[in-house]
């Protein structure tokens, strides 16, 4: 893993509460720990891949924003941490994500488009997310998640439970979550 730089601790009051943030560069990519001062044995924890359509823009085609709204409700009257795990796209970038968009408004769905534009369905990496919870010391997790690669990808953590994290489909997302969960394994 490349040298990590790691920011200061800084307050975060929001809708949902006040956090605590902190950044940890690793290269070019700047992750983001928000968590509340609760930090227990076992805390809720989501890894939210970064999705600027979903998360700035309220992005209908996805449900990435109604997941980050819903973690940041959960953890702020719970407590536990949102690791905002900067890989748009699943990693394939904002020009790539916009490219297969493109695609997807011809027809492609989500892992057709990332395949066309000489993609993996899905290319992200957790690394850095081990790091992140190691960091805090936090062996024991309960994961907020669908996604089952997320689940395998935390090795040397224990997922003591898995919270479901489900939003009601939408006219534009319903395609995009059903090839979710036939395609991805997402747990739906």
């Amino acid at each position: 893993m490349k040298q990590i730089e790691i920011s200061k601790v800084a307050k975060l009051p929001t809708i949902y509460g006040t956090f605590n943030i902190q950044a940890f560069k690793e290269g070019c990519k700047e992750h983001l720990a928000i968590f509340t001062d609760n930090l227990d044995k076992t805390p809720i924890v989501r890894v939210h891949s970064e999705c600027l359509t979903g998360d700035v823009l309220g992005s209908k085609k996805c449900d990435c924003g109604e997941q980050l709204n819903y973690a940041q409700k959960l953890i702020g009257r719970e407590g536990g941490l949102i690791i905002y795990h900067r890989q748009e796209g699943r990693n394939i970038g904002l020009v790539g994500k916009v490219n297969a968009y493109a695609l997807q408004d011809r027809g492609l769905n989500t892992v057709e488009a990332n395949h066309q534009l000489g993609f993996r369905a899905d290319e992200r990496t957790y690394d850095i997310v081990e790091f992140i919870l190691n960091y805090y010391n936090l062996k024991k997790i309960r994961l907020l998640t669908n996604n089952p690669k997320k689940i395998e990808s935390l090795k040397d953590i224990e997922i003591v439970e898995r919270i479901p994290i489900i939003i009601e489909p939408n006219l534009y997302n319903r395609d995009y979550l059903r090839v979710k969960k036939e395609q991805l394994g997402h747990l739906l």
